[in-house]
């Protein structure tokens, strides 16, 4: 905008965010930033209202796993802030860009503990990549910008912003700051060679893909890499959608619980090619899979922020790039004349294969296992699959295979309350792709209210509830370290399908094996946002083991 025409510090704002290209935002609106929700009033950006600061945070989280461009977030000031701090916590461990926007006391009150005063700098500067607060309306454009390059640069993550509610009525004539575009940092030739004669040393070799950062173009060229060396690839927990699942070069999942053999492969691994991932807890099976500092096995380890190759595992090779990067720069590599591991990437795929095939039959009228599998011959290869913590998203995982662009959409931070606003934001930025969302009844409470958001603006989602009238995980664990002593896990629910219609959406409730696939396809069929409301025995807690048989070797 030309620099000649003065406006207020809500307009100026607004203004870089459509610089930058925002399209979509969240909010729970506040009095201490009306100017901001004035100047969205006829600004062109999907602005999604919300019933809860922690839904709204995750749904923006959301945006900015699934497009790799921040999501933006508007929340008021003290509790609304903290609210929200779960979904800045998920964009912080899963690596993803977000902007929260931050109602702030007038300037003139600071430091009297004001009205839901709180100072953002200390309370989100553990958490966040940045937090900072505009004290001059003239430094909007300039700070707003570099929260756009912090927010995407190196490893992504949230940055958090105060806007003091004075400053944003202060008027200034200034220009807008350019569209910023994250810098993609490129591996060093020398690092690519090098990476080269590693593998050409190998005898069993392992790809493990994870974190964020990828594009269709870094997929598609790691699955051309894989298919040149005949490599197998896993993928890291709750990434799976960086690799299809029916490649046969696909070596399945490197997440909790992977399985003996899963296991065995990365530690028998003699090279680990490590690209976009931290190998953190989950992943790394509680920091068992590798030795800390030195892996026994030959690490390479390609991430695109310096700051984190070392942090942990000291690499054999340390490569600072991008995905994308990545993939274009070993493009020029050469296979060996003859690959030795080509029989046991072939093995590899086979035990994925075997592992999710077929469910185990377990205790209770509904089986969740042959649900899971209905749905994943079902879905079309676009669906999007939201969940968020809890034991009922192992089936999840384990059965329902990232074919095609089939996309999982989950927090690796393993945050209950995620799944329904996280389908929510898929659904509004992928209106013709099915999106399911499957939720513990611990899990689906947690930010459920969110369906009202859903209802209010037609975004016709499927929430699979998974009811087993318990804190699943919690009670697994309670079961195994305190046989028989329950303690604060047991929950008494509402009706589910009830709670759908109740909101003016569609409801079923599904007790029996064989009726779940007509109410999910009627739930489809309904165009209304729609919640599956699926009795669960509690004694099937997981895919493997019932309760009785996980409390029998606790300790007594």
């Amino acid at each position: 905008m030309s620099s000649g025409q003065a406006r207020t510090g809500g307009r100026i704002l607004v203004d870089q965010l459509l610089a930058q290209g925002v399209d979509r935002a969240t909010c729970v609106p506040g009095e201490s930033y009306l100017a901001v929700l004035d100047a969205l009033h006829d600004a062109k950006i999907d602005v999604l209202v919300c019933r809860n600061e922690g839904g709204a945070a995750m749904m923006a989280e959301a945006y900015g796993k699934l497009t790799g461009r921040p999501g933006i977030l508007f929340v008021t000031r003290g509790p609304g802030a903290t609210n929200a701090s779960p979904g800045i916590h998920i964009a912080r461990q899963d690596s993803t860009p977000l902007i929260v926007f931050v109602g702030q006391v007038d300037r003139s009150m600071r430091e009297r503990e004001a009205f839901q005063e709180l100072d953002y700098r200390a309370a989100f500067g553990p958490v966040a990549k940045w937090a900072t607060e505009i004290d001059q309306v003239e430094r909007i454009p300039e700070i707003v910008a570099r929260a756009f390059r912090v927010a995407t640069q190196g490893r992504p993550g949230p940055v958090v912003v105060a806007l003091p509610e004075d400053m944003l009525l202060d008027t200034a004539v200034v220009e807008d700051a350019p569209r910023v575009q994250p810098v993609e940092p490129w591996p060093a030739p020398q690092a690519v060679d090098e990476l080269g004669r590693m593998l050409g040393e190998a005898r069993r070799p392992l790809v493990i893909l994870g974190g964020s950062r990828w594009s269709e173009a870094a997929r598609a060229g790691m699955v051309e890499f894989s298919e040149r060396f005949g490599l197998p690839v896993a993928t890291s927990f709750r990434r799976a959608q960086l690799f299809p699942a029916d490649h046969p070069n696909y070596a399945g999942d490197v997440g909790i619980n992977p399985g003996p053999k899963m296991t065995e492969r990365v530690k028998g691994a003699d090279l680990v090619l490590l690209v976009g991932g931290r190998m953190s807890e989950m992943p790394s099976s509680s920091y068992t899979l590798f030795d800390i500092p030195s892996p026994r096995q030959r690490l390479v380890h390609v991430y695109p922020d310096a700051s984190e190759l070392g942090r942990v595992y000291q690499p054999a090779l340390a490569i600072e790039a991008s995905p994308a990067a990545f993939a274009e720069s070993v493009r020029r590599l050469e296979p060996p004349s003859r690959i030795p591991w080509l029989q046991s990437t072939a093995e590899a795929h086979a035990d994925y294969l075997e592992r999710t095939e077929t469910p185990k039959k377990g205790p209770g009228a509904f089986q969740y296992g042959e649900a899971m599998v209905w749905l994943r011959d079902r879905l079309p290869e676009d669906a999007v699959v939201a969940n968020g913590a809890g034991n009922f998203a192992v089936w999840v995982h384990r059965f329902m295979r990232m074919t095609g662009r089939r996309t999982q959409l989950s927090p690796t931070s393993g945050s209950m309350g995620y799944g329904p606003p996280a389908a929510i934001m898929a659904k509004r930025i992928f209106p013709d792709r099915t999106v399911v969302c499957f939720a513990g009844d611990g899990d689906f409470l947690m930010n459920g209210q969110e369906f009202a958001t859903a209802v209010q603006y037609g975004i016709a989602v499927v929430v699979v509830v998974v009811d087993n009238g318990m804190y699943g995980t919690i009670r697994m664990h309670q079961e195994r370290d305190y046989p028989g002593r329950v303690s604060a896990t047991k929950l008494v629910n509402p009706d589910f399908a009830a709670y759908a219609r109740a909101f003016g959406g569609h409801g079923e409730r599904v007790e029996r094996t064989e009726d779940f696939a007509p109410a999910f396809e009627r739930a489809l069929a309904s165009g209304q946002p729609a919640i599956i409301h699926c009795l669960v025995d509690p004694e099937a807690i997981t895919p493997d083991r019932t309760l009785s048989e996980i409390r029998g070797t606790g300790a007594r």
